[in-house]
């Protein structure tokens, strides 16, 4: 039971950083990307990478990741800068598709459909080191750096520009900068998540990065609260928690979890959406979100 529970933590803490980073440009900055499992693959694949070729050093991995997700980041600020709403969404999803399609075939780097197997178990500075504690604490560097950004400067650029980016361009906001370093953070967030993943479970494969991951990102924000500094949290916590309590239910078969944890999902996210748009955290009583 412990191991099990440790395991839930882990995978919360890093499913945090995402949920967390995803909502800074969809909260924040009005970008609904639907492609951050891409950036979350790719910190997965080099964390995993240096873990075998090099070292197991966690935070040497996590550097890694940040760096090239952050870096290619700009596949998707580039269509931000170019286009909005649903026209973006578009965008994200052939790159979600692409990416996916990319991590199958590009075996010498990602392993191809067998995916990389006997990552080492993490260390720090030579030291062995459970991943929950790096993961707790890259989330709350990464809670923190949200918090900062958004009560500061850039933080209002964003949310003018979420709120109407052409006023915001008007009054002289540099919204293509903005957007780009919104995204970049975000993705590189991911990346670090991705580079702890892999060094939890020993092993990835394209499976982990698919769209139902950038969905179940994305119902996590909605769901806690887009916006908000703790909602992506929240949700986050309410919906990985969601298949273990679904196991404990004598009448519903082990194999039927999955389907009725997606019909869940859906409904939560559908009312929602029709009796409290906000989320779970939002403040509906100012019409708007509030961290």
């Amino acid at each position: 039971m412990i191991a099990y529970l440790s395991n839930l933590a882990t995978q919360v803490a890093i499913f945090g950083i995402l949920a967390a980073t995803l909502n800074f440009i969809l909260g924040y900055a009005g970008i609904f990307s639907i492609a951050h499992a891409v950036f979350f693959g790719l910190g997965a694949y080099a964390g995993a990478q240096i873990a075998l070729l090099l070292v197991p050093d966690v935070v040497l991995a996590c550097i890694v990741a940040a760096a090239i997700a952050g870096g290619l980041s700009l596949c998707l600020a580039l269509p931000a800068l170019r286009v909005r709403g649903e026209y973006f969404v578009a965008a994200s999803l052939g790159l979600q598709m692409v990416a996916v399609t990319l991590f199958a075939e590009l075996k010498p780097l990602t392993g191809g459909i067998g995916g990389l197997v006997g990552i080492p178990l993490p260390t720090l500075f030579g030291v062995p080191v459970g991943v929950l504690p790096v993961a707790l604490a890259a989330l709350a560097l990464i809670l923190l750096a949200t918090a900062l950004l958004a009560r500061g400067s850039f933080g209002r650029t964003l949310t003018a520009i979420r709120d109407a980016e052409s006023a915001a361009e008007a009054l002289g906001k540099n919204v293509a900068a903005a957007k780009t370093l919104a995204v970049g953070f975000a993705c590189a967030g991911a990346g670090v998540a991705g580079a702890l993943y892999a060094l939890h479970t020993s092993f990835v494969n394209v499976e982990s990065f698919t769209m139902d991951y950038s969905v179940l990102m994305m119902a996590m924000v909605i769901i806690g609260g887009t916006g908000t500094l703790w909602g992506p949290l929240i949700g986050t916590v309410l919906l990985l928690s969601l298949p273990a309590a679904l196991a404990f239910l004598p009448f519903l078969p082990a194999t039927e979890v999955g389907a009725v944890q997606q019909i869940i999902i859906g409904l939560a996210m559908t009312l929602l959406m029709i009796f409290r748009p906000a989320g779970l955290v939002g403040d509906l009583s100012r019409g708007q979100t509030t961290a």
